[in-house]
């Protein structure tokens, strides 16, 4: 079984076009499917779940549309932070705080201080992210540390540029899939899938839920993972 599902969250605006509805209309049951997959995912014993929920190129949306999916995270907080309190998750985000909401903000750093001790699943929200930017501040960061001593440009290894990301102290994905029928990363966790097993689901987001990630996960596990050698390995 993998460690490690990372799910790219897909098709909202497609499904609910499909369907003649408003966009919003497929944002809302999107958070409807996110529910359905931490349920599964605790229920199935992966322990890290990171869900790309919105993307630093998606403030180019138009801003009714950006408005609707604020609107629907802080909902989603209000809401669902106790539930998931009560139930052992942990809850952690990664990506740039810059631009974003000051009282969003406040309610998932809130979030990320109650869950802190939790252990039953590593619930990772992508929020504002952009995996070349994380990549590219890691990368300042080492070299401030170069220029003060601290380090020699020697030291600078993949290890030590995985401490850097936003994801230190995470295990490398082991399945990403990503909904909708698109067959592309968009920008996600580029560094950290370098060996990552990849499925692509033709449903879009909203139709999400347990039925569709064993699916995947059933997929994964047909997978012979070589990590670029001959013999199947893990790397847990």
């Amino acid at each position: 079984m993998p460690t490690h599902i990372a799910i790219i969250m897909d098709g909202n605006g497609r499904w609910a076009q499909s369907r003649g509805l408003p966009r919003t209309a497929g944002h809302r049951h999107g958070v409807e499917a996110v529910r359905r997959t931490v349920r599964a995912t605790m229920e199935i014993g992966i322990p890290y779940l990171t869900l790309f929920s919105f993307s630093s190129e998606n403030w180019a949306r138009p801003a009714s549309e950006i408005d609707d999916l604020m609107r629907l995270v802080k909902r989603f907080v209000r809401r669902d932070l106790e539930d998931l309190h009560k139930n052992n998750v942990r809850v952690r985000m990664i990506g740039e705080r810059a631009g974003v909401d000051p009282d969003l903000l406040a309610m998932i750093d809130e979030g990320v201080a109650l869950t802190r001790g939790n252990t039953a699943l590593n619930l990772v929200i992508a929020f504002n992210y952009g995996s070349r930017a994380e990549i590219a501040k890691a990368a300042r960061r080492l070299a401030e540390r170069a220029i003060e001593g601290s380090i020699q440009p020697g030291d600078i290894t993949p290890e030590l540029l995985s401490s850097a990301l936003d994801t230190q102290g995470l295990p490398d994905p082991d399945l990403l899939i990503r909904t909708s029928g698109e067959l592309r990363l968009s920008n996600f966790l580029l560094w950290q899938s370098a060996y990552t097993e990849f499925v692509f689901l033709e449903a879009c987001w909203p139709d999400f839920g347990r039925e569709l990630l064993l699916q995947a996960i059933e997929e994964y596990r047909r997978r012979s993972r070589r990590f670029g050698g001959l013999v199947e390995r893990s790397i847990r």
